[in-house]
């Protein structure tokens, strides 16, 4: 699986990425509340600088929107990061979008005081060298003390159980069409990840159904394989939260840049 499957996986998905939700423009308000509930405790109200580096169609830059901070989204997908912009520009939005990967970030050293990568997106980072890229470039957009938050599905549980498909998704459009969407996984034998394959039926007027399939392939990271892999890239971990205790839909880790100890100037990217 290269980038470019990954980038016209979501491609794909881009058009109907809000069917996912039974109630997108909710959830995003929802997900941008507890978004602020972490960042304020240890930054304060802000406002703050915030990218989110897998920004998809918008969802979480639309939900933080509210509370004032100064947003920038970049994606693998070019088709994502255009209908975010056109979501954004619907709810007057300010933001700052572009396709980008989040293993070389297009942007300054201390850029940001904040870096989100919502979703499971990490999952799409196949091997240790990735990962250790997206953490390393977090590590260096963010400001000293700032914040890195990610979020991905349970899978010290689940390469356990090694489940086939998660539960059936189902929204209904606002002619009464339904979306419904699942998933089928297939693991390889050493539970260390799956193939994806996605499967949308949409209801066509007169009852006849649309059915869309595309296909990735996602690693199984563990807990310990993120904080272990972001300490090395210079990132402090926090306790894992669970969905419940982040308020989000996957389990949470919050990463912290630790600020230089006093008098230690930090040099720039690329300095002898």
């Amino acid at each position: 699986m290269t980038d470019d499957d990954v980038a016209q996986f979501y491609d794909s998905l881009s058009g109907s990425y809000d069917r996912l939700y039974a109630d997108w423009a909710a959830s995003g308000d929802r997900q941008g509340r507890a978004l602020q509930a972490l960042v304020e405790p240890e930054l304060g109200p802000g406002p703050h600088s915030i990218l989110d580096c897998s920004c998809g169609i918008g969802t979480q830059l639309i939900g933080l929107a509210p509370f004032g901070h100064r947003l920038t989204g970049t994606d693998l997908s070019p088709a994502a990061v255009a209908r975010a912009a056109v979501e954004c520009r619907r709810r007057n939005v300010a933001v700052q979008l572009d396709p980008a990967d989040m293993r070389w970030l297009p942007f300054p050293d201390n850029a940001f005081d904040v870096v989100i990568c919502i979703d499971n997106s990490v999952a799409h980072l196949l091997t240790e060298a990735d990962l250790t890229a997206a953490l390393t470039e977090w590590a260096r957009v963010l400001r000293p003390g700032g914040l890195a938050i990610l979020t991905t599905r349970e899978y010290d549980e689940l390469a356990a159980e090694r489940p086939i498909s998660p539960p059936v998704q189902v929204s209904t459009d606002a002619a009464g069409h339904r979306v419904v969407t699942t998933q089928l996984w297939d693991w390889r034998s050493d539970g260390a990840g799956y193939r994806l394959t996605h499967l949308q039926a949409h209801e066509q007027p007169g009852g006849s159904w649309r059915i869309e399939a595309r296909t990735s392939r996602l690693r199984a990271w563990q807990r310990e394989e993120f904080r272990d892999l972001a300490r090395n890239a210079g990132l402090e971990p926090r306790p894992w939260l669970t969905a419940a205790e982040a308020g989000l839909h996957q389990q949470a880790l919050v990463l912290c840049r630790p600020a230089p100890p006093q008098g230690h100037r930090q040099g720039a990217r690329g300095a002898g």
